[in-house]
């Protein structure tokens, strides 16, 4: 969609398109709130002001909407869709997909949340890496990460959703 057609929608519609990016009212009100923006630069600097940071809660809201790193999210929503196009780049072959599933376990197990990475542009052996690295981070330090990544993946699904 259009910048100046996103600046135009209804409150509703607007937060209707801005949801799939992220899971989270706040960052979707504020966003609809800061409407007018004069350019996609400056909905961008927005909507990473308004991610950072995410609270605990915040993250856990959002995490129960995706899918573990290596599994295909089902449905039809335009959340889906995003999160497939992500991981499609990640394998898909039994011995990868089988330590994939053992080390998101690990992961889940320690942290009681799933292993969020912005998958887009990274590889499978690179997703991997980061999440045996990760496994070596104190909670603290993982939330903190987690945080990041998921302001990399919603800000890259507002750079997809809304054009110039």
């Amino acid at each position: 969609m259009k910048l100046s057609s996103f600046n135009s929608l209804p409150a509703s519609e607007a937060a209707a398109l801005l949801l799939p990016c992220v899971d989270n009212s706040r960052w979707v009100a504020e966003l609809v709130a800061a409407r007018p923006f004069s350019g996609k630069e400056q909905l961008l600097a927005a909507a990473e002001t308004a991610a950072d940071p995410w609270s605990v809660a915040e993250i856990d809201a959002a995490l129960a909407r995706h899918p573990r790193i290596g599994e295909r999210a089902g449905g039809a929503s335009a959340e889906a869709e995003m999160s497939r196009d992500e991981q499609a780049g990640v394998s898909c072959d039994g011995a990868v997909q089988a330590e994939l599933r053992r080390r998101n376990l690990a992961y889940e197990e320690k942290f009681g949340r799933v292993f969020l990475i912005r998958a887009a542009g990274r590889s499978t052996e690179d997703i991997l890496k980061q999440l045996n690295s990760r496994l070596d981070n104190s909670p603290e330090e993982e939330i903190a990460e987690v945080g990041r990544q998921l302001r990399e993946i919603a800000l890259l699904r507002l750079e997809g959703v809304i054009e110039q």
